[in-house]
């Protein structure tokens, strides 16, 4: 059976370098989609078993009903939200392995019905979110029972890294999805699941940044791509791929 086909969206293709690199070398193949693009009202994926949602601008707080705050500074791509809200939904429906990574854990949490905080004080701007500036760390808890704590092979205190200036509280939360780990600091989630999937999970951090993850935690790319490769063994026998 050949690759499985992993969509990856994100603004340009120069920052998706990092996350198509952690992808291709667990032995995926990528579908990059960019802002704006035409998408198939049958198929947006193309053909991909599974979706990846990038780091990256702000989600248009008027997709959960407020106005961007002057103070925030909030960066804007309407263009993208369009795109991935489009295949967000698609990959959904069909109950495709979803990741979402920073802004992709955010864009997740308003798709569910869910809320942003536009700007958390103390947390600064690193440009592009997914640039090259240097990231903060902090220490995270991962619930114990969590898909996620599965896939690391625990639960318990990690230090990773944080490169956001929005993010969400439990107030915040979509009511269908669940904190799978929160930061000590602040109280943030810092990642969300969809009980009502085989495998949707969105995490804070920027674990494509391998460098600064712990290597328990670099694990959950092998765990999307096995993913991938299950739908896409379920699709064929559907006569679906």
């Amino acid at each position: 059976m050949p690759p499985p086909l992993i969509a990856v969206t994100a603004s340009s293709p120069a920052g998706a370098l990092p996350y198509i690199h952690s992808l291709e070398k667990r032995g995926a193949s990528v579908r990059l989609f960019l802002p704006g693009e035409a998408l198939s009202s049958d198929d947006p994926l193309q053909g991909a078993t599974a979706l990846m949602l990038t780091g990256g601008p702000d989600v248009d707080p008027a997709l959960y009903g407020e106005i961007p705050d002057p103070k925030a500074h909030v960066e804007l791509n309407k263009p993208r939200d369009d795109t991935e809200m489009q295949l967000l939904k698609y990959a959904l429906a069909q109950d495709l392995p979803v990741f979402g990574i920073c802004r992709g854990m955010q864009l997740m949490n308003v798709a569910f019905g869910g809320r942003l905080i536009q700007n958390l004080p103390g947390h600064r701007v690193v440009e592009g979110q997914d640039g090259d500036g240097a990231s903060a760390h902090h220490t995270v808890y991962l619930s114990i029972g969590s898909k996620l704590a599965a896939i690391m092979g625990s639960g318990g205190f990690m230090r990773l890294n944080s490169r956001h200036h929005q993010g969400l509280r439990e107030a915040h939360k979509a009511p269908h999805l669940l904190a799978a780990a929160y930061s000590l600091g602040d109280g943030l989630i810092e990642a969300l699941e969809s009980p009502a999937h085989d495998w949707v999970i969105g995490v804070q951090c920027h674990p494509e940044r391998e460098a600064e993850v712990p290597s328990a935690f670099r694990r959950v790319f092998q765990a999307f791509v096995e993913r991938a490769e299950l739908a896409q063994e379920r699709l064929k026998a559907a006569g679906l791929a």
